[in-house]
């Protein structure tokens, strides 16, 4: 259980800034300060856009997975670039985590 108080100061604009980082990580901003003394890793929430975007790109992978499964036997050059295209869309993906 939290029961020591620990103050430091800081600019107005430090303040501000904190909050704001502590309300895009979805956590407390005593939650963030302590993250960020341990050196923790602090992960921001994606926004609805952002997570609207990701499940697009995910469709997007997907679509363009089948169809080049569907171009195989008939025209291998063009399922080729078609699997080079979901592949890049995955990579970006991977990077969406990070």
């Amino acid at each position: 259980m939290k029961r020591t108080y620990i103050r430091f100061r800081c600019s107005i604009y430090e303040k501000k800034l904190l909050k704001k980082r502590a309300r895009r990580a979805g956590i407390s901003l005593s939650e963030y300060c302590r993250s960020s003394a341990f050196e923790n890793a602090i992960v921001e929430r994606l926004t609805a856009e952002q997570l609207e975007c990701y499940k697009t790109l995910v469709k997007y992978k997907n679509n363009f997975t089948h169809i080049g499964n569907m171009f195989k036997k008939r025209n291998p050059s063009l399922a080729k670039e078609v699997e080079l295209l979901a592949e890049d869309i995955r990579q970006h993906l991977n990077n969406f985590g990070k």
